[in-house]
């Protein structure tokens, strides 16, 4: 599998509640095309606690997207840097909701 995890904060005025509807008509869109395998929930950043390290981030909220591999999360990409149909307004209705994002892929190695 290969995965992608976003870190985010919501833009002013922006409920969570909101974020998610937007992120599962997105998420519903890109199943519907075999663009992606899963999306994990949502998760709320807890930075108070001895287990949290990093000191250089301070983002809230943040998920993961599932990809049976690499090749289809490109070929995701590809479907929202097409900027076409109703893809791309579905994407626009998750981003215009968010700040500060930063992407981070990685690929599973050990098999489980």
């Amino acid at each position: 599998m290969f995965h992608m995890l976003t870190c985010f904060n919501l833009e002013p005025g922006v409920t969570i509640d909101e974020f998610h509807q937007s992120i599962a008509a997105f998420t519903k869109h890109l199943v519907n095309l075999k663009l992606i395998h899963a999306r994990g929930p949502i998760g709320r950043r807890q930075s108070d606690t001895i287990m949290d390290t990093d000191a250089e981030r301070d983002h809230q909220y943040y998920f993961v997207m599932s990809f049976r591999d690499r090749a289809q999360s490109e070929q995701a990409a590809a479907h929202i840097y097409a900027h076409e149909g109703p893809g791309d307004s579905i994407h626009k209705s998750v981003f215009s909701k968010i700040t500060d994002e930063i992407f981070i892929c990685w690929e599973d190695v050990d098999g489980e």
